[in-house]
């Protein structure tokens, strides 16, 4: 017999690994399962995801042959349970694997996924890098020396090995606590006139509600808009990268909020995944992103009116070159994992007189 929990934390792997969610499939797939099996479920799946590169060395260490995906997922997670957990029997967490490998129809792995699992203990281990013992990926821990030193580096990624915290927002729904201190800087009151280009999933946009705005909230995509119905504003299905479908002499706004999509390298606590499908190459392609939405919504900043643009991103390239590249008065500031409580977040006001 194989456990919910670990059938259902099987089956999520194999979908992050072609390009799922993890808390979006934890959520579709643990609605049913009680509490300890939910729980179970989803420290398997965040574990092997943020220690990956720990445990894929420690599989390279006595697998003679290359894996299929399936048996590297067993094995990631039995390997998980035996060295990160403590409730855990070990008797569970290597039967279970064998089994889950053979219900994948990889039955002739199934002797080689025994043998490794029996071998794996707790005692310390000399990685053979840094990226390793980090579990990062050695482009991203470079380019975070460079940019925030060594020390500072390591801490952020010892930060975001750690399970993310939960926060309530004032709205009642859960937000990091990095994400709630955006809106405050767009000093919102009543009867303000309010765009939310990237509003999806709508907390920010709620938060702005609350305080009596008169919101209107855009997206590129329907499906996330359709979500946020409930809020009781305008919805506008827009490419915010293009002219807004505003006349740009009549349809001014007070306050602008651009949350941008993003890398979200400040999440990956929180979004473990990201940090193994990110390229350096997508920072160069959201940075031209990034800048097209600002640029298109500083046109309909009213005078006397402000806008926000944030990120949940580390990186330089989406928060401090972005704006470098929009002359005006902007004012700064950073939350990074470690530093700060919650997610890496940057965020930049520009006010225009």
């Amino acid at each position: 017999m194989i456990s919910p929990a670990r059938q259902i934390a099987f089956d999520i792997l194999q979908k992050v690994h072609h390009g799922g969610y993890a808390s979006d499939l934890l959520l579709q797939r643990c609605a049913h399962l009680d509490s300890r099996d939910a729980s179970l479920a989803s420290e398997i799946v965040f574990g092997c995801l943020r220690y990956q590169a720990q445990l894929d060395y420690l599989i390279a260490l006595r697998a003679t042959r290359p894996l299929d995906d399936e048996v590297r997922i067993g094995l990631r997670m039995g390997i998980y349970q035996l060295r990160y957990l403590d409730r855990i029997p070990p008797h569970a967490a290597v039967s279970e694997s064998v089994e889950l490998v053979k219900r994948a129809h990889k039955a002739s792995a199934a002797g080689l996924v025994n043998a490794i699992l029996r071998k794996t203990d707790r005692q310390p281990v000399a990685w053979p890098d840094r990226a390793t013992e980090l579990s990062m990926p050695a482009w991203l821990i470079d380019k975070w020396d460079r940019q925030f030193g060594r020390d500072t580096t390591d801490r952020i990624a010892a930060a975001l090995l750690q399970p993310a915290q939960s926060y309530i927002a004032s709205t009642g729904r859960i937000q990091d606590i990095g994400a709630q201190s955006i809106v405050p800087l767009l000093d919102l009151h009543a009867g303000h006139s309010f765009l939310d280009l990237c509003a999806a999933p709508g907390n920010k946009t709620a938060q702005a509600i609350q305080l009596g705005a008169r919101a209107i909230a855009c997206d590129i995509h329907l499906h996330r808009l359709k979500q946020m119905r409930d809020l009781n504003c305008p919805l506008v299905v827009l490419d915010g990268t293009h002219p807004l479908p505003f006349r740009a002499d009549r349809v001014l706004f007070d306050r602008i909020l651009v949350d941008a999509p993003c890398s979200g390298t400040g999440t990956l606590g929180r979004n473990p995944e990201i940090k193994w499908r990110l390229q350096p190459r997508d920072l160069t392609d959201l940075h031209a992103m990034q800048v097209a939405l600002v640029r298109q919504a500083l046109q309909h900043l009213c005078p006397g009116g402000r806008l926000v643009y944030s990120t949940c991103s580390l990186e330089r390239e989406e928060n401090e070159l972005v704006i470098q590249e929009i002359p005006g008065p902007w004012q700064t500031t950073e939350r990074l994992p470690s530093l700060n409580a919650g997610d890496g977040f940057f965020a930049a006001v520009y006010s225009l007189t």
